[in-house]
């Protein structure tokens, strides 16, 4: 044995012993090096990668920023002449005279919000109706096809909803229930106020009753999608205590899923708020307030749409665009109120 031998054999090392203990060495270090120097330029291509797809989300955020900076800067500068002429009294006025230049958004915003009210009054007990009984007790054969047509009804556009609502809907309530609604309620003291005078078919009812058509595909789907995140053993151990339906819906499935189903009411509240061309057919455009539902009125988008391509003048441009910041605003309070709300919901699941 010679004297490199037990070198060799303590090294564990294979290869010839007449190369010596400094090539083993070196033979059996050089794939190490080669995969660190490998590994290193992986992570270093994988960090620039990571450092590129951070830029990136970074600017799109900051794009997102910088658009709607844009929009309230634009409406802030166009809305300048109608504010320095108008003031704080442009939110009072119910005038709106383009002859004389008189203008006021009161009616605007009372049609805007109202007819949002109704459409939520409508759109928020039947679409969780309808989530409710696609999760807990329609037939599986029948869940896909219902909720598909449920689906389909957000596809369809603002302006076929008005046409309907201009030919069909409106029709129908001017002949049969405004009708009943005027004789049912004559005599009742609030009511007869909310229900009087001729019927027209067309008014702030009728733009109401659309909306919450509108807005009721997104409430029932957004519902459903968050009842369906329910555990199942909540579910069966409700109903194995002796829970009914409603029970099991009403203490285990809308607690656990109450922020989601506030989202989809919110998300469907901002769209009624906005919707244009559906509201601009069946309101019937008349700037005045009245204490009858079934009267004509207008809201912020039906005059900016029925108006804006007439409009003559600084100032009767600048008042449109003053609306439009208007509903602006109230979009972004009813959107901030919503996150308020569901924050502190969180927090106090959370406590």
């Amino acid at each position: 044995m010679t004297a490199t031998q037990p070198v060799l054999e303590k090294s564990g090392a294979r290869g010839p012993a007449k190369e010596g203990p400094m090539a083993d060495i070196a033979w059996s270090n050089m794939p190490a090096d080669a995969a660190q120097t490998d590994r290193a330029r992986v992570l270093k291509k994988l960090g620039l990668h990571d450092a590129l797809f951070r830029k990136l989300t970074f600017s799109a955020a900051i794009v997102v920023l910088l658009l709607l900076g844009g929009v309230i800067l634009s409406l802030v500068q166009g809305s300048l002449p109608a504010i320095k002429a108008f003031g704080f009294g442009f939110l009072t006025s119910q005038a709106w005279n383009p002859v004389s230049e008189i203008f006021g958004a009161t009616p605007a915003i009372y049609g805007t919000v109202v007819t949002s009210l109704i459409a939520m009054m409508l759109a928020v007990p039947v679409g969780l109706g309808v989530a409710v009984f696609l999760t807990e007790l329609c037939p599986h054969p029948l869940r896909r096809p219902i909720g598909m047509a449920i689906e389909l009804l957000a596809g369809i556009p603002s302006i076929i909803y008005g046409i309907w609502g201009l030919f069909m809907l409106a029709p129908f309530l001017q002949q049969y229930a405004q009708p009943a609604l005027i004789s049912a309620f004559a005599d009742v003291p609030v009511l007869s106020t909310l229900f009087a005078g001729p019927p027209y078919g067309i008014g702030i009812m009728t733009a109401g009753l659309i909306l919450g058509v509108m807005v009721l595909p997104f409430i029932a789907s957004i519902s459903r999608d968050v009842f369906d995140t329910v555990p199942p053993v909540l579910k069966e151990a409700a109903s194995g205590v002796g829970c009914t339906t409603w029970e099991v819906v009403r203490h285990v499935v809308l607690p656990y899923t109450k922020t989601g189903v506030i989202g989809g009411v919110m998300l469907g509240l901002g769209r009624a708020l906005g919707e244009t061309m559906a509201v601009t057919f069946v309101i019937g455009n008349a700037h005045k307030i009245s204490g009858s539902l079934i009267a004509p009125g207008t809201t912020i988008s039906a005059t900016i749409a029925n108006e804006f391509t007439e409009a003559v003048g600084d100032v009767y441009t600048s008042a449109l665009i003053e609306l439009g910041l208007i509903l602006f605003v109230i979009t972004f309070f009813v959107l901030a109120f919503a996150r308020l709300l569901l924050t502190r919901i969180e927090r106090k699941e959370g406590a």
